[in-house]
């Protein structure tokens, strides 16, 4: 894997390359780089010119995506005393969905799916997958709903 330097100083050539006449399927052979990305360089350079092209920090910026441990343990706390209608949230179980909807609305946190997927295996938590005989109670008896 190449540095953020490197890399910037290959966007800095390609487009380079493109505006003295390259074509961009050229481009890509010469650059060993996607086609899409030559695409993307050359719309950021005419949007903000070389300043566009520069190496930015990568990842996630700090405190995003990440829970305290005394948020987390409210998380926990609200999944296993709470419905997510008693929260005031739209859903029947927790689901993935769920429970990132309630970090978002307790603590404005924003996370992925897959992220709310290791926190629950973390948590020793299962997400809850809806039966797929939806509207029928699953303790139901048909003898008796017969009757």
């Amino acid at each position: 894997m190449l540095s953020p330097e490197a890399q910037e100083a290959i966007r800095l050539r390609a487009v380079q390359a493109i505006l003295g006449g390259m074509k961009q399927v050229e481009a890509v052979r010469v650059f060993r780089v996607s086609r899409a990305a030559i695409g993307k360089w050359t719309a950021r350079y005419r949007q903000g010119g070389l300043r566009a092209l520069r190496a930015r920090r990568r990842g996630r910026r700090k405190g995003q995506g990440r829970l305290k441990s005394w948020q987390a343990a409210q998380i926990v706390r609200a999944i296993t005393d709470r419905t997510p209608d008693e929260v005031k949230l739209p859903f029947v179980l927790w689901t993935r969905q769920a429970v990132a909807a309630l970090v978002e609305q307790r603590f404005g946190v924003r996370v992925s799916l897959m992220t709310v997927g290791r926190w629950l295996k973390r948590w020793g938590l299962t997400p809850q997958k809806p039966r797929e005989s939806a509207g029928r109670g699953w303790e139901q008896n048909p003898r008796e709903v017969k009757h």
